[in-house]
């Protein structure tokens, strides 16, 4: 199993989320130029927050992107920053395509979806925090401490 973890001076971490936008009135505005663009621009913006743009997907009406983020965001906060410089850069690029559609400088719908998204399900996370502290977890930690190679 590949090891994603992260440091920083006082965490560990591995966080990922899955996000979608919609665009405005779910029009189908999204050609494939736009989302090429779209990715490169999302890709930019998330370097500059100290991200990752991990993969990248849409449709003409959304747009999903599956991000690694550090712990020390405000995820509302990179959202709405996202979606500005997002739909600024796309209204620039593609002025023309996007005129028809849009009569002022709209572009996704004020509603988005994040959601977090691990190796683990939700179950398993459950059950390893139900079992802290019992004897069963107790035994399987030293057996997993004796299989292991020290370094």
């Amino acid at each position: 199993m590949e090891n994603n973890n992260k440091s920083s001076s006082h965490a560990v971490f591995n966080i990922k989320l899955h996000i979608v936008f919609v665009t405005k009135y779910r029009r189908k505005t999204l050609a494939p130029e736009l989302l090429d663009y779209l990715k490169e621009a999302f890709a930019d913006c998330l370097t500059a927050w100290r991200c990752k743009l991990v993969e990248f997907g849409g449709e003409p009406d959304h747009v999903h992107l599956l991000i690694d983020i550090h712990p020390a965001l405000d995820i509302s906060v990179l959202i709405n920053n996202l979606k500005t410089a997002s739909a600024r850069r796309a209204r620039n690029r593609f002025a023309e395509h996007l005129a028809p559609f849009y009569k002022k400088p709209l572009f996704w719908h004020r509603a988005y979806f994040v959601g977090s998204v691990g190796r683990a399900t939700l179950e398993t996370v459950r059950a390893y925090v139900d079992a802290q502290g019992t004897e069963e977890h107790a035994r399987k930690a030293k057996a997993r401490s004796k299989t292991k190679p020290s370094a």
